[in-house]
């Protein structure tokens, strides 16, 4: 016996049926209407996602969702693609949780009103990093978390902290995982900071980092990509100048955005640069602290 159908038929008929079953109708119950739509469902991607053992009985799966910047549709996103996947899954899992992280409550979506049986329940957990506690006394790896909340007066000396407590507690290994994100943080917020002043704000050496030679190789894949577009249109030769004069304009730009506008000489010392040495530039200029280093180097090589 097909009961779906035969309920569907009434509520087609009486709407307002289905109200009489709540305890709490809308006032407005009358003014519904019964319908079937149809759902396209779109492709969701969840950025975290924990799994249990797989060789384990069926496990609780975790969502985990970061969260910085306002959005009043979170919860409504957040809560489909947990429940699609784990319908997709439902063998795989026993349960599912969800753990949202906010910097702070301000963040967090304007009207939950909808979402307030899980989110009062205990399948969601809801983190504001800002009132986990003073960052000195948290696990080390909740603290680099807390890391990226805070203010930029109070950033540098919390990050020293951090990097000299990740020497002294951790393992080789994860000390070092440790110290590439906190300068992956620092780096990326002091973005106007040239890499030697970033250096010396956290006492360390940039170049044994993995984000000193993300820099670099992004300047000088940047300048190959474009030499290479320019390269496809002209002659083998014509196209190594291309390379060249591409290689330099990139050079420019990222000089001009580090250190402000360029005389016309310091430009035109850059843009008469074979191409070997403005690869070198191309790494050197990462160390510079201002115009000074650029024109002393320049000097060095050209005279």
């Amino acid at each position: 016996m097909r009961r779906d159908s035969i309920f569907y038929k009434l509520f087609q008929q009486s709407p307002t049926l289905l109200f009489e079953l709540l305890t709490n109708p809308p006032a407005n119950a009358g003014e519904y209407k019964f319908d079937s739509v149809a759902v396209k469902e779109p492709k969701f991607e969840i950025d975290g996602v924990f799994l249990p053992p797989e060789n384990a009985s069926p496990g609780i799966v975790y969502f985990c969702e970061v969260q910085f910047q306002k959005d009043e549709k979170l919860y409504e996103r957040v809560f489909a693609e947990s429940s699609l996947y784990f319908y997709r899954n439902r063998d795989r899992f026993s349960d599912w949780q969800a753990v949202i992280i906010y910097p702070s409550r301000s963040i967090e979506q304007s009207d939950t009103h909808p979402h307030r049986t899980l989110l009062n329940g205990n399948q969601v957990h809801r983190v504001y990093l800002d009132e986990l506690g003073e960052i000195r006394s948290l696990p080390l790896w909740v603290a680099v978390m807390v890391l990226t909340t805070l203010e930029e007066e109070q950033a540098p000396t919390e990050a020293r902290y951090l990097l000299a407590r990740s020497r002294q507690e951790a393992s080789s290994l994860t000390s070092r995982a440790i110290i590439e994100i906190i300068t992956t943080i620092m780096t990326d917020r002091f973005e106007q900071l040239s890499l030697r002043e970033v250096e010396s704000m956290l006492d360390i050496t940039l170049k044994k980092t993995r984000v000193y030679q993300e820099i670099k190789e992004e300047v000088q894949e940047e300048a190959r990509e474009q030499g290479r577009e320019e390269g496809r249109e002209e002659g083998r030769e014509e196209g190594r100048e291309q390379t060249r004069e591409a290689t330099a304009n990139i050079i420019i730009r990222q000089l001009t955005k580090r250190f402000g506008e360029l005389t016309q000489e310091t430009r035109s010392m850059v843009a008469g640069l074979p191409l070997q040495m403005l690869e070198d530039l191309g790494e050197a200029w990462l160390d510079f602290t201002g115009v000074a280093d650029l024109q002393a180097w320049l000097r060095a090589r050209i005279n």
